[in-house]
């Protein structure tokens, strides 16, 4: 197998069985493991590592004592010159960090680059998807399939969005990278407002928006991490940002999302916690590995 590169849909990339063997080695069993990061954003380049995130299980009697540990596992592995890290949150941290604004658990809960998967995940995912959009209608009615995302997740992405501007900035010479990340933050965050649907896909995404610059700057990026931008470039791209952020916050004032979570969608997903906790997860390999 081939590691997933940029230049294929996600939906036919094909996961490297180099990772299956970290997720193998795991301490805890988990719920699911997604790729994240440049090959999830859609500008991988020849030195890009992968980043893994998910989530795992801890047995009983590591979350009744006083302590709990381990809520967060990070694991770091080269195998056979492939370099690679995985982090995962216990199902019972994973689960409040969905209920809350926080667009990382949503991007790795919905990439579509699975390393490993059970029922539970795609349960999980029924719950947690939002109910708005004509493509994907509410999964589970009267049962939790009203979903996580709310309107304020947009406040997620106007801080990823700040942060990766500045580190841009700071920068010198300014690299193409965190530019990159600069706007697939802001399209992430538009496309969730306007639709309720996870896209964290650059190049996906560029086709809605058909901004006639990304296709160069990801051409740029996928030739090495270090890749620099032209200083002449900085202002336009400055004014971007600036005018992005405004089509963020029409979008956010404008989206039919909730403000937050149903309970019923809380106790779905305290339902599907229980379970998972006191019966286990039956262990799938995902079927794109």
């Amino acid at each position: 197998m081939t590691p997933c590169d940029g230049s294929s849909s996600k939906s036919s990339m094909v996961i490297d069985s180099r990772l299956h063997r970290i997720v193998a080695g795991q301490p805890y069993p988990l719920l699911f493991a997604t790729i994240s990061g440049a090959h999830l954003y859609g500008f991988p380049s020849p030195d890009s590592d992968f980043d893994l995130l998910g989530a795992h299980v801890l047995p009983l009697q590591r979350v009744v004592g006083l302590e709990v540990r381990d809520e967060t596992v990070q694991d770091s592995r080269v195998i056979d010159a492939l370099e690679m890290d995985i982090v995962s949150h216990d199902v019972r941290k994973f689960f409040r960090l969905l209920l809350k604004k926080n667009g990382y658990v949503l991007e790795q809960l919905f990439s579509p680059l699975v390393v490993h998967t059970t029922p539970e995940h795609a349960e999980l995912k029924m719950i947690c998807r939002a109910g708005i959009s004509s493509t994907s209608p509410n999964p589970l009615p009267g049962r939790g399939g009203e979903g996580v995302i709310t309107k304020h997740h947009a406040h997620h992405y106007f801080g990823f969005a700040e942060t990766e501007w500045k580190l841009f900035l700071k920068q010198s010479p300014r690299r193409v990278k965190p530019l990159l990340y600069v706007y697939r933050v802001l399209l992430t965050g538009i496309h969730l407002m306007r639709s309720g649907e996870v896209e964290a896909n650059l190049v996906t995404l560029n086709e809605l928006f058909r901004l006639p610059y990304i296709a160069e700057l990801i051409e740029r990026k996928t030739k090495g991490e270090k890749t620099v931008l032209n200083e002449a470039d900085v202002a336009f791209h400055e004014s971007e940002y600036q005018r992005l952020r405004g089509v963020l916050q029409a979008a956010h004032e404008a989206s039919s999302l909730p403000e937050l979570p149903s309970e019923r969608t809380r106790a779905a997903l305290d339902d599907l916690l229980v379970r998972v906790r006191t019966r286990g997860i039956v262990q799938t390999l995902s079927s794109r590995g």
